[in-house]
């Protein structure tokens, strides 16, 4: 009789064994392929703290591979799994999305510009049950411009590519300092493919001498698309990660994203070893680099000058 009750029993056993490893649930806007080399960053931060997938932890991943419309609906399939955590990762519209769906569940955001984004009432008290990590993104579009700047002919027009379901909060900052250099601004918005294409036939119009890309995550999707139409059209470009030049753009300057990764995972660890989301403020990069790709900058026939090279984090040949 005892042996049918041992075999009773060890459901129970188990189901306890399970319910002790934590779920975590990860958002993205973006898709598996462009997040491989940043969720190792992320796996890393968890790791530090005893989680791992499949052990310690069971991750569950949503991706929107760029269709923002489908994060919420996403985050309700997260919600519905009452994970511990909400990694919400690709920015602003995983961010929003997640936040709409619970008010309790801990939610550890990577935003470009979480206060201006309307993600975070401040970095030093995020408020309610959200935190992440802020690459103050916003703030380094002059600083974009002012590098691509170095390497064009003066008084060429330079364009700048926003996402126009996202709100841009750059573009008139941009419009103004372009205009402060004495060139002529060209803002153009796209939100898929075709408005893509549409969006670099006007700039070849206004015959741009060079481009800014906004940074968001739709347009880290596109990378391919984006990389290829710059160079078709030979329009020196600039954007926000090093994954751009790598693949052949021109050049980038921003966070390094595998970092901002691990700082989430660091976040999330923190969190499943008991710490309280309100206790812990936003987690600011300390470091920005700038990439550039010489292989490309010679096929556009520009000569980087001193000034931006001796600044340059890293080089591609």
């Amino acid at each position: 009789m005892g042996h049918v009750g041992g075999g009773i029993a060890w459901p129970a056993v188990a189901r306890a064994q399970q319910q002790t490893v934590p779920t975590i649930g990860f958002l993205s806007s973006r898709s598996l392929e462009d997040s491989k080399p940043h969720l190792e960053g992320f796996l890393r931060g968890l790791a530090a703290f005893g989680f791992a997938d499949g052990k310690t932890a069971k991750i569950e991943y949503r991706w929107a591979n760029g269709q923002y419309d489908q994060l919420r609906k996403l985050a309700e399939e997260l919600v519905a799994l009452h994970p511990a955590t909400i990694a919400a990762a690709g920015g602003a519209p995983s961010a929003r999305a997640a936040k709409s769906v619970t008010t309790s569940i801990p939610i550890i955001f990577i935003a470009g510009d979480s206060v201006s984004e309307g993600i975070v009432a401040s970095l030093n008290q995020p408020g309610a049950n959200v935190t992440g990590v802020d690459l103050m993104s916003g703030g380094l579009t002059g600083k974009r411009l002012g590098l691509l700047a170095q390497l064009l002919p003066s008084g060429t027009p330079i364009g700048f590519l926003t996402n126009k379901k996202g709100v841009s909060l750059h573009a008139s900052d941009f419009e103004l300092a372009v205009a402060a250099m004495n060139r002529e601004p060209v803002v153009v918005g796209a939100s898929d493919d075709a408005e893509i294409d549409n969006s670099f036939s006007l700039l070849n119009q206004k015959r741009v001498g060079g481009l800014v890309v906004e940074n968001d995550p739709f347009f880290d999707s596109r990378r391919e698309r984006l990389i290829r139409l710059t160079a078709q059209q030979s329009i020196p470009a600039i954007y926000h990660i090093r994954e751009f030049p790598l693949a052949g753009g021109l050049m980038s300057y921003g966070t390094n994203l595998m970092d901002a990764y691990y700082q989430m995972g660091v976040l999330i660890g923190r969190i499943l070893k008991g710490a309280n989301i309100a206790d812990l403020p936003v987690t600011r990069p300390t470091k920005f680099a700038l990439a550039l790709n010489l292989s490309t900058a010679k096929v556009l026939g520009l000569t980087i000058p001193t000034t931006v090279l001796a600044i340059a984090d890293e080089l591609i040949d």
